[in-house]
């Protein structure tokens, strides 16, 4: 819904279109924000509950934001608003990724000694697009595995799956575009041949997945705040489902996710290993360890 020129989103829009006015402004290559008044208290409300957790380990930052985050519901496409691509802040509703991302930007601010609305979502859009800018629907990095490489090499993280005994993967991602038809804005002909080079790029690349069966003998080697990605066996696609470590009492690696299970944000009750185990065509994880940002860092 669209009223004098502001934008709606979410289940209940129709209801509170006459209470609620977005906030519409400028980002990267002018393209707007998409942001509810109920996102933006809500934005301000988690500066004020993290604001006492801060570590010098931006591992145990990640773990402690991301809790705070705890029953959040998971809710599915959050990103998929409007008739052109736009940084979308929803801070309601989170779908895997846009769980593990609000957590590091969170956790990075808070690293920088920074509060403020525009340092998160440049923070945001950084985290989100390619090489940190808002360009359209395909410079989102919709396949997660080239959200690992090129949050890489933006020095965010740094992937450590290949070190912790990974594997090479030899396989070919192209499902978004051989199955084109799920994806709207993939009508556009510039957006079908955009998402093609990524996928030719992540064909070039070298992808490393630790196998399922290892996750258990090399878990002393995870920390807690490592992001996860579970790679699957589903045809041309890579990863199905992310998350974060966290060590918890008895000593074993779970993940704190938005769960399509329970439908909201939680700590897996078993251990990562064993929570895989019954998680469908799971074929193994690939692991990534943020890195604390200076406080000179500026956007990529």
């Amino acid at each position: 819904m669209n009223l004098l020129g502001f934008k709606f989103f979410g289940p209940t829009s129709r209801i509170l279109a006459l209470l609620v006015l977005s906030v519409v402004t400028s980002v990267g290559n002018a393209q707007d924000i998409i942001c509810s008044l109920q996102d933006r208290k809500a934005f301000e409300a988690k500066i004020t509950e993290i604001s006492n957790l801060n570590s010098t380990n931006l591992g145990e930052t990640m773990v402690a934001v991301g809790k705070t985050f705890i029953g959040i519901p998971y809710v599915a496409k959050t990103l998929e608003i409007g008739d052109k691509e736009s940084l979308v802040v929803n801070l309601q509703g989170l779908d895997c990724t846009t769980f593990v991302e609000n957590v590091l930007a969170f956790s990075r601010m808070l690293a920088m000694n920074q509060s403020d609305f525009n340092s998160y979502t440049e923070h945001l859009e950084t985290i989100r697009y390619r090489d940190g800018t808002l360009d359209g629907y395909p410079s989102r990095l919709h396949y997660f595995s080239e959200w690992f490489a090129n949050n890489e090499k933006k020095g965010l993280i740094k992937d450590l799956t290949a070190s912790m005994g990974g594997v090479e993967s030899s396989k070919e991602i192209n499902f978004m575009s051989t199955h084109r038809n799920l994806y709207p804005f993939l009508k556009e002909v510039e957006n079908y041949k955009k998402i093609k080079e990524s996928e030719q790029f992540l064909k070039d690349q070298s992808i490393f997945i630790l196998p399922q069966d290892k996750i258990a003998e090399m878990e002393y080697l995870i920390q807690s705040g490592d992001i996860i990605a579970m790679t699957t066996s589903i045809e041309g696609l890579d990863i199905t489902h992310t998350g974060i470590a966290t060590r918890e009492a008895d000593g074993r690696i779970h993940l704190l996710h938005a769960s399509t299970g329970s439908m909201e944000v939680e700590v897996t009750t078993l251990p990562l290993a064993d929570y895989l185990k019954e998680v469908k065509n799971n074929t193994g994880i690939m692991v990534a360890r943020v890195i604390t940002p200076s406080l000179s860092f500026r956007r990529f």
